[in-house]
């Protein structure tokens, strides 16, 4: 069954007008110094509400890809699609510096041939679908009126791990759960400690903000 949707995401679903835009949403070098000014813009900007958020991301993705990612990527060694099976198409952005360069040159793509299997690889879990996610959740609980649109940025990234040939459809859904959840831990955490501390570490904000979210 995994195999079969991993195909069909791969294959019978890719069309030529997604193809960019699947490689776009793939690629961490392409969004990581437009994240890096939004989140600069957002703490600048922003009160305390939005830099609470901030730290919030900043965290859950230390737990989740330094920590949790990492070490489970070390301990399962679940070889990823193409190192696998033949004929699974893998795309991404051409190499170039700024990586927008990019989007005016072909798209790099290429057919997995058969080869040795390996007996470990780095499928599971997804960084990128347990971070968007986390993210996302982080989000989504600081801004509930109109945060969950986060979770639709995470879910296109997350299906674009699998269209490009990097992941497994299960590899990329558990990801998913496991970021959320992270994040969510990591929220509840530091909303308990404000609860109990932030009288202690500021009592003008905590009488501003009694509660984290």
């Amino acid at each position: 069954m995994n195999e079969r949707l991993f195909y069909l995401i791969n294959h019978d679903w890719a069309r030529p007008a997604m193809d960019l835009g699947m490689a776009v949403a793939s690629s961490w070098d392409f969004w990581w110094p437009i994240l890096l000014v939004a989140g600069l813009v957002v703490f600048a900007l922003g009160g305390f509400r939005a830099r609470m958020m901030l730290l919030a991301i900043g965290l859950s993705i230390l737990v989740t890809d330094a920590i949790v990612v990492r070490s489970l990527k070390k301990a399962v060694g679940h070889p990823r699609p193409h190192e696998v099976l033949v004929g699974v198409r893998t795309l991404d952005l051409a190499k170039a510096k700024p990586r927008f360069m990019a989007l005016g040159k072909p798209l790099k793509q290429e057919y997995s041939i058969w080869k040795n299997p390996p007996l470990r690889g780095n499928s599971f879990p997804s960084g990128h679908a347990a971070n968007n996610f986390a993210m996302a959740m982080v989000v989504a609980l600081f801004y509930r009126r109109w945060g969950w649109l986060a979770f639709l940025i995470a879910s296109v990234v997350s299906y674009s791990r699998i269209y490009v040939g990097s992941h497994w459809p299960l590899d990329v859904l558990v990801s998913c759960f496991l970021g959320a959840l992270l994040a969510g831990f990591v929220v509840a955490t530091m909303a308990a400690i404000w609860q109990k501390w932030g009288g202690r570490i500021s009592p003008p904000l905590k009488a501003r903000h009694p509660n984290l979210l």
